[in-house]
């Protein structure tokens, strides 16, 4: 199982991934910076990988999952309801392909705003 880190100043995770092509095609792109966007209590921002829709794609995922938006070509970090949840559970724009889990408390996400620079790198 690979691993990465993602950070953004102080709010640092390591992110454990499943073996996927698309984890292959964002493993082969890292290093990466990107600037965070906010979309309820999901974190995103873009990736410099093209992937295809997986066939396990999903749109309700647990808090801390590691997505990839296919449509945005970004990569997703709910933590939390987003403004297409039914009810508490974190909803993505659409389906995604599933990545991996973050390590630690998805909630720390909440710390990180709109603009900020996120890196992604091998952990």
């Amino acid at each position: 199982m690979s691993r990465i880190r993602i950070s953004s100043g102080k709010t640092v995770f390591e992110a454990e991934l499943r073996d996927t092509p698309t984890v292959s095609a964002l493993l082969a792109a890292l290093p990466f910076a990107s600037s965070a966007q906010t979309w309820g209590a999901e974190v995103y921002f873009a990736a410099p990988v093209e992937a295809k829709l997986e066939p396990d794609a999903q749109q309700v995922v647990e808090p801390g999952t590691v997505c990839y938006w296919v449509e945005g070509s970004s990569l997703a970090l709910p933590f939390g309801p987003t403004p297409a949840s039914k009810q508490s559970e974190p909803r993505l724009a659409t389906r995604c392909n599933i990545l991996g889990k973050l390590v630690g408390d998805p909630r720390r996400l909440a710390d990180v705003r709109a603009g900020d620079r996120i890196k992604v790198e091998k952990a």
